[in-house]
């Protein structure tokens, strides 16, 4: 009964993201700190769980509004830290304490404004369909709905998918790889699922379009209500939330392929098509989605039911520490490529 106020924990990043924002000095790096130092250190002190609920506590978490009303509770707690930001820039700060508030902001964007849209973008319900885009809306990655959800899960683990990184792939062509082919593949998407009205319908029901146009108005409203110079410095925050999607996006499927059939078709995804971790203290603050494999299994089954699977491909620490690992490519290919090799061979 009590498990479940672990997720509070979470709650953590925006706490330190707040206080960084209204902080000098090395202080303004507090949220960064603890996310790639403190995180990375506590994943490798407390050991891996690879713990599932049994039947009765499944039903009792999917009947428990505690987990969604903390889901709904982070949306207006993003944008009360996305208002902090843009009201809090000041020409008196230094270039050092203003880098610092933009990473603060940035990684808000990337755990909250991308992931946890990400979970709620997965649900059926119209209403948490809205909140989904409106934080991906503050990341200007509203895409990401259509060719994550219709995309994403669809082509994963195949040369089709962008988003998959193949054995070898340095995270850095990976990012302008996977950023531009799932902005492509989304009004693909949107175009092949509108091919049977009018030109000018394809074009009026276009989510794709509709997304762009918010988005464009969005970064008006910010210059306008702000200043140019806020904007300025909204836009990298915004980009360093989609760099730590990005990231996430290639640790998880590294190097993993589904098999092709002659006739052309894939084999259905398999909890070894994504890369898992069960390190603690990553699993509350990115909530579950290290236990990818299941998520790939049943895409809208809620975080706090997310199993571990003996066949799923665990990585040796937890995601925030892999992040940073990614970011060396020779590190990460010699940690990484020796295991896609033994998965390979085993198949």
């Amino acid at each position: 009964m009590f498990k479940k106020f672990k997720y509070l924990f979470a709650l953590i990043v925006p706490a330190l993201t707040y206080y960084s924002l209204q902080q000098t000095g090395w202080r303004a790096y507090s949220v960064l700190l603890f996310s790639f130092f403190i995180v990375p250190m506590a994943d490798f002190i407390f050991p891996a769980s690879e713990e599932n609920m049994n039947a009765v506590e499944e039903e009792m978490a999917k009947r428990d509004i505690f987990y969604d009303g903390l889901l709904y509770a982070i949306v207006p707690i993003h944008l009360f830290l996305l208002w902090t930001f843009l009201t809090g820039l000041s020409a008196q700060e230094s270039s050092a304490d203003r880098i610092g508030h933009v990473i603060a902001m940035g990684l808000a964007c990337g755990v909250f404004g991308i992931n946890v849209a990400h979970e709620l973008g997965h649900r059926n319900s119209a209403f948490e369909q809205f909140l989904s885009k409106l934080l991906l809306l503050t990341t200007l990655y509203m895409h990401f709905f259509i060719e994550h959800n219709r995309g994403h899960h669809k082509n994963v683990s195949t040369e089709e998918d962008a988003a998959s990184a193949v054995k070898g792939e340095m995270v850095y062509v990976f990012w302008m790889k996977s950023m531009i082919g799932a902005w492509k593949h989304a009004w693909g998407i949107e175009w092949a699922r509108l091919s049977k009205l009018s030109f000018i319908g394809r074009i009026w029901k276009n989510e794709m379009m509709w997304y762009q146009i918010i988005q464009i108005l969005f970064l008006i409203s910010i210059a306008y209500f702000f200043s140019i110079e806020v904007l300025y410095n909204y836009l990298p925050a915004a980009f360093i939330g989609i760099l730590l999607l990005e990231t996430v996006n290639y640790i998880e499927h590294y190097g993993l392929r589904r098999k092709k059939s002659e006739s052309g078709i894939y084999e259905k995804v398999q909890v070894m098509h994504s890369w898992n971790s069960n390190h603690p203290i990553g699993r509350i603050l990115l909530f579950e989605l290290t236990r990818h494999s299941d998520h790939h299994y049943i895409a809208n089954r809620p975080f706090q039911l997310l199993r571990h699977f003996d066949q799923s491909p665990q990585m040796p620490a937890g995601y925030p520490a892999m992040l940073i690992l990614s970011l060396c490519p020779p590190l990460w290919f010699k940690v990484m490529d020796k295991r896609v090799e033994e998965l390979s061979n085993a198949a």
